[in-house]
């Protein structure tokens, strides 16, 4: 009997391990990869000219192998785990891409029913579950509710980004602007007002959607759409550069937590008098 709780006691905490704690630098990598599924659905797309489709099913096909080994994990492996987000961000834009270019979907209805859709997967997920925080991914269950809300956090940020840069022509810095003032109010609300920690975190986590949309726009459009004209190319590589450099930073460092956990205490030579 013990050593069932014990096997469940550390099937808990290894499955507490495979989504990271909520720390700046985690809201770092997060908004640079929203930049990245930006960009690199643009540079996939139109500057290598694979089409909307083939890119579409190319990234699909790489995310769910990114998330096949995720679920396959019994710990959080950083490399894996924003392997997935990165890729998830890109299919995420092209979800909204492909209904807003390819069937003639209106942003506002595109936003409306990502929207619908993240609302009924945190009902069905706090149903099961009784729960929507990150801090509780114990089973497999919970961790496949994770992934489909945050799929659907960047489909819905993508859309509500575009309708506010392009169709509303606030334009890319403006948005830009728009979307950091609201994660500063959340932030606010927060640490002053005492806001549910799981319900600002999640409302940051759509901001941080269209925020990181919005950057990449600015930076890699054209000047005389709004851009800074660094392009795709150079945006995607970029951001993707930094990412690899922080993941690589916080591998290291788990690396590293792991060996010393493993490492046993040393032993003081006895100064005979025990």
């Amino acid at each position: 009997m013990a050593n069932t709780a014990s096997s469940a006691d550390l099937t808990r905490r290894t499955m507490l391990n495979k989504v990271p704690e909520v720390t700046a630098a985690f809201w770092i990598i997060k908004v640079l990869a929203t930049t990245v599924g930006e960009t690199f659905a643009d540079y996939l797309n139109v500057t290598l000219g694979f089409g909307l489709t083939v890119t579409s099913v190319v990234m699909a096909v790489l995310l769910v192998a990114a998330l096949i080994v995720q679920f396959r994990l019994r710990r959080y492996v950083p490399a894996v785990y924003w392997l997935a987000i990165v890729l998830i961000s890109v299919v995420g834009t092209l979800l909204t891409d492909n209904l807003t270019d390819n069937l003639g979907v209106p942003l506002w209805v595109t936003a409306v029913v990502f929207a619908i859709a993240l609302a009924i997967t945190f009902a069905a997920w706090f149903a099961s579950e009784r729960t929507l925080s990150i801090h509780s991914i114990l089973t497999s269950r919970r961790e496949a509710f994770y992934w489909l809300a945050v799929l659907f956090t960047f489909a819905l940020g993508t859309a509500t980004g575009d309708l506010l840069a392009e169709q509303l022509n606030l334009g890319y810095l403006l948005s830009l602007v728009v979307f950091a003032a609201a994660i500063a109010l959340v932030a606010f609300l927060y640490y002053v007002v005492e806001l549910n920690a799981v319900v600002a975190f999640w409302i940051a986590y759509i901001l941080t959607r269209p925020l990181g949309a919005s950057t990449g726009d600015l930076l890699s459009q054209a000047p005389q759409d709004g851009g800074l004209g660094l392009g795709t190319t150079g945006t995607s590589f970029l951001f993707l550069a930094i990412i690899v450099a922080l993941v690589g930073v916080l591998s290291f460092r788990s690396v590293a937590r792991e060996k010393r956990a493993r490492t046993p205490l040393l032993r003081l030579p006895s100064d005979g008098l025990e």
